[in-house]
């Protein structure tokens, strides 16, 4: 069965590379803070807008080197912290991931995507147990997210754990009807366990919430098989 919702795709739709700009202005937009930094090397601010350039131009390391910096003058930056979690994430340096989204937590316990954040790094690094804990975590902190069941079930269907994910993305999709991607993802699991029916009952009731029939069609092809 392969997975519509992962923790990992999830976790993309809040953090990742922002598309208002081209490379080349990215690049252009490098070169200007180069030159500002240059005159104001302690200027915090300046760093951080150098550092998402080098984050959008996927030079990993000299992100790095900035966040860096910045956190040696601003050890409780939560900006520098959180990116630089991400950064090491992408660089599957998921142990500095997971000390740099501790430290973010401790100072702002309540930040979502940071919760996320280290259940993706404690999943990637083989901690069932501690991942299952952040999930839970989660929706006990955001009982009225749509998301947070969804990164629960996505992993519980990771673990086959059907039933249980099963009832995360009912959850899920109360509170986001129309989330397609929420939809198959259950179907899919009702799918694999061959009851047929029951998912087209899905599908079509989604349907008639107002869910696109062709965002369904791969699903409701299954059915008929």
């Amino acid at each position: 069965m392969q997975l519509k919702y992962s923790i990992t795709l999830l976790l993309s739709l809040f953090i990742g590379h922002s598309f208002s700009q081209t490379r080349q202005q990215w690049r252009d937009s490098l070169e200007v803070l180069n030159a500002q930094i240059a005159k104001d090397p302690q200027n915090l601010h300046l760093h951080l807008l150098k550092a998402e350039a080098n984050i959008n131009l996927d030079q990993w390391d000299y992100a790095l080197a900035e966040y860096g910096k910045i956190l040696h003058q601003d050890e409780k930056n939560l900006a520098a912290l959180y990116f630089r979690a991400y950064v090491h994430t992408q660089q599957q340096h998921y142990d500095l991931a997971r000390v740099d989204y501790e430290a973010f937590l401790r100072l702002q316990p309540t930040h979502f995507e940071a919760r996320l954040g280290l259940a993706h790094v404690l999943q990637k690094m083989g901690r069932k147990t501690d991942t299952v804990d952040e999930l839970n975590r989660l929706v006990q902190m955001f009982p009225d997210s749509a998301d947070a069941y969804a990164a629960r079930a996505a992993f519980e269907t990771e673990q086959k754990q059907y039933d249980v994910a099963l009832y995360d993305w009912d959850e899920a999709i109360r509170r986001k009807p129309l989330q397609s991607g929420f939809v198959v993802s259950k179907a899919d699991i009702l799918i694999s366990l061959n009851r047929m029916v029951e998912a087209r009952e899905e599908l079509n009731a989604a349907i008639k919430r107002g869910v696109p029939r062709y965002a369904l069609k791969e699903w409701l092809d299954k059915c008929r098989h």
